[in-house]
């Protein structure tokens, strides 16, 4: 049986061009490729290729050059870190740079693997149009970026040498980490400071615990009766001064953050509405209507604050949000296309008639584990997103209706950036319960009743 033909309509990267260069980059060089038309013969291309040194002036150098030949787009590699130079400094000289996931530029298999042929096969892509870009934020985005994923790592050490510090406690025998929730709370620091300027005395040091600490005072005793030596105490002391160091670079890399959010201003785009007509239907449907109150026209509220009334987002995940996809949602034209850039989509595949699931993909590493909190302690909350994590996760489990409500987060998330005067208004935990076909629940339960040989009178009460 003929099935009919189906129009596929080809995504806006799709288009062929005469002038287009590629860049295959090292750490110290980058392989160029041109492939423009030939003068001499009608229909044909002139392709060069040479090296040029990743240097400043050599790529500003080639970055006029190009300008001059008229090359209409350079698509660059993604190598590591080493794209940055070429991507950057082309952009500056007006170039239409873009920057391609490596997996997506694979040579064939079964031709030779050099330099050049990767260049040239990179050149013949991108003039086919077979390439997507990868999303490169604006210089005042990445310099945030750079603040906020500095400070996730700088918090992620700061956690080891805590973690060092409790496993140094236990082996002094001293387990007070079993009576004290925060042995870096104020009692706990009081009685660190204490063991490590000598006061062994365990009565004593019990004796230092504040407030509600206060009324374990015989577990306090016990926990605190250990063999804390010397060794120990000079250990400690590093370990401690270490994370007061910490402290204080969080503390200074929090207010740069902050300065930095106030500066960017926020695109206001009058053509986008913040609805978006992809979402709904099913479980899902309402998740995007989350972000879609206006808020009163006489006051602003700063993007991160907007993101901050979502729930399970504190104002350091949303400035982590914002560092991430920007602010400016006119690079996901949906918010579909935002979830799947995040790798939050679910994946379908395909192999005649069979259809089955496949995994959602690595994503942005920082976005996706800052969404993953959220959703975590969404979950546990008495709202629409608390309430959709408890309708899947009875027949989907635990991680796949984690991963859902981190793509209801996001979703909303693009709400709110792209419309700038959009507020989060939660739908409630009955969202879904005030909207039952209650017509068709009860026909639904009447076939299953006559279906196991009942017969069945209705009468409303």
């Amino acid at each position: 049986m003929r099935s009919e033909p189906v129009v596929v309509v080809d995504a806006e990267q799709e288009e062929t061009l005469e002038r287009v260069a590629a860049v295959d980059v090292a750490k110290a060089t980058g392989r160029v490729c041109t492939r423009l038309p030939d003068p001499g013969r009608r229909g044909k291309r002139v392709t060069r290729v040479w090296e040029v040194p990743a240097t400043t002036n050599a790529i500003i150098e080639l970055g006029d050059q190009l300008m001059v030949e008229g090359v209409e787009r350079v698509v660059v590699e993604s190598t590591s870190d080493y794209w940055r130079p070429f991507v950057y400094l082309l952009g500056a000289a007006g170039l239409r740079v873009w920057l391609v996931n490596a997996r997506e530029v694979k040579n064939v298999p079964g031709r030779p693997k050099t330099d050049t042929i990767d260049a040239v096969w990179l050149a013949k892509l991108n003039e086919r149009g077979m390439l997507r870009p990868s999303f490169v934020p604006p210089a005042q985005i990445r310099q945030l970026r750079d603040y906020t994923r500095l400070r996730s790592d700088l918090v992620a050490e700061r956690s080891r040498h805590k973690q060092r510090l409790e496993k140094l406690l236990e082996d002094a025998l001293i387990k007070l980490s079993t009576v004290a929730s925060d042995i870096f709370g104020v009692s706990g620091r009081v009685m660190l400071e204490a063991l490590i300027a000598g006061r062994r005395d365990p009565r004593q040091l019990a004796d230092l615990a504040r407030g509600k600490l206060r009324v374990k005072q015989a577990a306090l005793v016990e926990a605190l009766t250990g063999r804390f030596d010397d060794h120990h105490a000079e250990i400690a002391r590093m370990l401690l001064d270490q994370v007061d160091s910490l402290d204080a670079q969080i503390d200074r890399i929090t207010a740069r953050i902050d300065q930095l959010l106030t500066d960017i201003p926020e695109p206001v785009d009058p053509t986008t509405s913040g609805q978006d007509s992809g979402e709904g239907g099913g479980e899902g449907s309402g998740e995007g209507s989350g972000g879609s109150a206006p808020c009163e026209a006489s006051r602003y509220y700063p993007p991160a604050q907007r993101l901050a009334e979502i729930p399970g987002i504190g104002l350091k995940a949303a400035q982590v949000i914002i560092a991430e996809i920007g602010l400016d949602m006119r690079q996901f034209p949906t918010a579909k296309h935002l979830a799947s850039w995040a790798k939050l989509s679910p994946r379908t595949i395909q192999s005649g008639p069979r259809n089955r699931s496949g995994q959602t993909g690595k994503g942005n590493p920082y976005l996706k584990s800052v969404l993953g909190e959220a959703a975590a302690a969404a979950s546990r909350t008495d709202t629409f997103l608390g309430e959709r994590y408890r309708r899947l996760v009875k027949r989907r489990g635990k991680l796949k209706a984690l991963v859902a409500v981190a793509r209801s987060i996001l979703v909303i998330i693009w709400q709110l950036l792209a419309n700038p005067h959009a507020r989060y208004h939660d739908l409630g935990r009955d969202y879904h319960n005030t909207r039952i076909d209650k017509n068709r629940k009860v026909r639904t339960h009447l076939r299953q009743l006559q279906a196991l040989g009942y017969h069945v009178t209705l009468t409303t009460t």
